[in-house]
């Protein structure tokens, strides 16, 4: 799917390069034009799928354009009004004149950009007959440079017929998946999705290719999952949990491109793109018979990898804006603004459950109400029942303890891991972590800190 080309006119040359920086950033393709004598011309060179219009420029004010725009009638595009100085009469007319938006200088650009999206969502649907291109909650948000490499990676891959996606639970790896066919060239073609940890490995056969008899006499052949997603997109989540009779059937499947039916004779052909998710290191299970490796091999052909949240921390802020934007509109939740104070500690939240656990966090606080600002102690409340302690150390809230528990709990952990990367030898460890021997003895010991083969190098 090509970026989408936005077109920037404003009379504020300053304005421009700034939107013009920020919206290619985001991946889209700008054009920026000064007056309207500017924006006619790129118009009628190439109708852009999103205008931002300025209302006040000195030779041709913005509503003018528009309504010449809306008074040419032919093919249009969503208009987006700017204004420093906008009044309701001015926003009405623009409104009565076809304008998607008013936004209001000077500009927010995380409001900005919602706008865009909503924008261009609103086009994609008008040119598809009502179908939404790319579902709002699944556009990856953030400016981070994570992010912003998530999306180039997508691009590349849009029209990939095998793509595995790893990463942790809640990191989002089905979202991203579907982003991806909704990307592609099936996008309006099924979309089957098989969860692996519900297949028996005694169904499996019949689940996967379908039965020649049908359930009825006389009701014909009943499909499987594999016909039910052919000439669209099978998803298949969790895929190291498939059992190994639905793993042997859906290698042949991948490599034969085809397959018969439960007491049938005639092969089926199957074209589909195929997706699946993974927990992190199924290559390692691969490789010591917990999965199959020739299937592994089949799947891999593209491996994207979804990090977790606590990679892209930066980005909380915007994401958490962008959960209450969706839900208040989804559900019809009062809206409540996350005050800097609480949006700063869930920046330092390590978050073990990604992104599924930042989306709970804010329908939770939404759902429970209270004043318009949500502040520090009601998101210190919130996290309190979360991230237990077994969780490794990356994931660990540190932020939660005093600053005494916190430090010990890390020094533990730490050395934890470098002792046994040391084999338990702890005069390596003391060369490793830069420390003096008969003081880290002391320290191992005051931390309850087992160690072993004392003295040995």
């Amino acid at each position: 799917m090509s970026a989408a080309h936005i077109l920037v006119v404003d009379d504020e040359s300053d304005i421009r390069s700034l939107l013009t920086e920020i919206l290619s950033e985001e991946g889209y393709e700008v054009d920026a034009a000064a007056n309207a004598s500017e924006a006619r011309a790129s118009r009628a060179n190439r109708l852009p799928d999103l205008v931002l219009l300025d209302i006040w420029m000195p030779d041709v004010d913005g509503i003018t354009l528009l309504r010449e725009w809306s008074n040419q009638g032919g093919e249009s595009c969503p208009v987006v009004m700017m204004s420093g100085h906008g009044t309701v009469e001015t926003a009405v007319e623009a409104t009565r004149l076809g304008a998607f938006d008013f936004v209001e200088k000077p500009l927010s650009l995380a409001k900005l950009l919602r706008t865009v999206e909503r924008a261009l969502d609103a086009g994609r649907r008008r040119r598809g007959g009502g179908r939404l291109a790319v579902p709002p909650l699944m556009v990856p948000v953030g400016k981070s440079p994570v992010m912003r490499q998530l999306r180039t990676d997508l691009a590349q891959v849009a029209h990939s017929g095998r793509v595995l996606f790893t990463g942790e639970s809640g990191s989002g790896r089905e979202a991203f998946a579907r982003y991806l066919r909704e990307a592609g060239d099936r996008a309006s073609r099924p979309l089957v999705t098989l969860v692996a940890s519900t297949v028996r490995e005694t169904d499996a056969e019949s689940l996967l290719l379908g039965n020649q008899s049908g359930s009825d006499a006389g009701s014909g052949p009943r499909k499987g999952i594999l016909e039910q997603a052919t000439g669209g997109t099978f998803f298949i989540r969790d895929i190291d949990d498939l059992p190994s009779a639905a793993q042997r059937i859906l290698l042949g499947v991948l490599e034969t491109g085809s397959f018969t039916r439960v007491g049938g004779t005639e092969p089926v052909p199957f074209d589909a793109r195929v997706f699946a998710s993974a927990r992190p290191g199924i290559e390692q299970r691969a490789g010591l018979g917990e999965f199959r490796s020739d299937l592994l091999a089949q799947l891999n052909t593209l491996v994207f990898r979804v990090p977790p949240l606590r990679e892209y921390a930066e980005d909380v802020p915007e994401l958490l804006r962008y959960y209450v934007d969706r839900l208040v509109d989804a559900e019809g939740l009062p809206f409540r603004k996350f005050s800097v104070a609480a949006q700063n500690r869930l920046r330092n939240y390590p978050w073990p459950g990604n992104i599924r656990e930042l989306k709970n966090l804010v329908h939770r606080l939404l759902l429970k109400g209270g004043a318009d600002e949500i502040g520090l102690d009601e998101v210190e409340r919130e996290l309190a029942v979360q991230s237990p302690s077994e969780e490794p150390l990356v994931k660990q809230d540190l932020l939660a303890l005093p600053l005494r528990e916190a430090r010990e709990q890390f020094e533990r952990t730490y050395l934890q891991q470098q002792l046994l990367l040391c084999n338990g030898k702890v005069g390596l460890l003391a060369k490793r972590v830069g420390m003096e021997r008969t003081h880290l003895y002391r320290k191992l010991r005051s931390l309850g800190v087992e160690f072993r083969g004392i003295g040995d190098e």
